[in-house]
């Protein structure tokens, strides 16, 4: 990696001016299709735990992860309420059969840590 340079968070540049205030977030991350590598293995993992679980539950519990999956594709572009809804029906799920559910309960608590924090 020598001689490459990585730059991470917001790049700010004014020239004069008076009164300015905001700044424009680039939600895209570092670059264009780029994510962020800690949330993309979260959300791999969540998939993974979320197929184990989807085998344990009832066909309508099922129903309702898999309707909730596209919304936690790192690359869909969902609005956040959307997604934060995805992972609540997926913890509620998780809740409801215990023990079993933890690993997934656990997983969407760090995904909606790094979302939201």
């Amino acid at each position: 990696m020598s001689g490459s340079n990585y730059y991470y968070g917001d790049n700010v540049n004014m020239y004069g001016g008076q009164g300015n205030q905001g700044i424009v977030k680039n939600q895209a991350g570092a670059g264009a299709g780029q994510q962020d590598p800690a949330l993309v293995a979260a959300l791999a993992e969540l998939h993974g735990l979320i197929a184990e679980l989807r085998a344990q539950v009832p066909t309508p519990s099922a129903q309702l992860l898999d309707e909730s999956l596209p919304a936690l594709r790192p690359d869909a572009a969902v609005p956040a309420q959307e997604r934060h809804r995805a992972l609540m029906a997926i913890a509620g799920i998780a809740a409801t059969v215990g023990a079993v559910g933890q690993p997934v309960a656990e997983a969407v608590r760090a995904v909606v840590g790094m979302i939201t924090g």
